[in-house]
C-alpha cells in the first residue's frame, strides 16, 4: 500500500508548477495582490506569536490568541484558490517554507489546499 506524505504531495505540486513554467504559459512576473497579502498576513501573524512566544512574562491568553490568529492566517494561505500560475508557485513555495519548519502539519492544513485545487 502506498502512502502519500504531505511534503511528497506538496513537492509534486511545485515539480508541477515548475514544469508548466518552463512550457512559456502565463509568465507573470508578480503574485496577485490577493495571494500577496495572505502571506503578508500569514507572516506578520507568526511573527507576533513568535514574539509573544519569547517574552515569558506575557500572558498565556496573548499567547493563545496569537496562536489562532497565525493558524488562521495559514488556513487562508491553504485555502486561496489559485487561477494563475505565478500564484500556484508562490503559494507552493511559500507552503513548502512552512513545511519545512515543521509547522505545515494540521490535518485541517491538506484538506484546505486541496479543497482549494477543486
Amino acid at each position: 500500500m502506498s502512502r502519500i506524505s504531505r511534503r511528497k504531495m506538496l513537492i509534486g505540486s511545485a515539480a508541477l508548477c515548475t514544469t508548466v513554467a518552463g512550457t512559456g504559459i502565463a509568465r507573470e512576473q508578480e503574485p496577485s495582490g490577493d495571494m500577496s497579502a495572505l502571506i503578508e498576513a500569514h507572516e506578520a501573524a507568526y511573527a507576533a506569536f513568535m514574539s509573544s512566544i519569547r517574552k515569558p512574562d506575557d500572558d498565556r491568553n496573548d499567547h493563545a490568541t496569537r496562536s489562532q490568529a497565525e493558524e488562521k492566517a495559514l488556513l487562508a494561505v491553504c485555502g486561496y484558490p489559485t487561477v494563475s500560475e505565478i500564484d500556484r508557485r508562490t503559494k507552493a513555495t511559500y507552503l513548502l517554507e512552512i513545511e519545512t519548519r515543521g509547522e505545515l502539519d494540521l490535518r485541517e492544513h491538506m484538506q484546505a489546499v486541496l479543497l482549494s485545487m477543486m
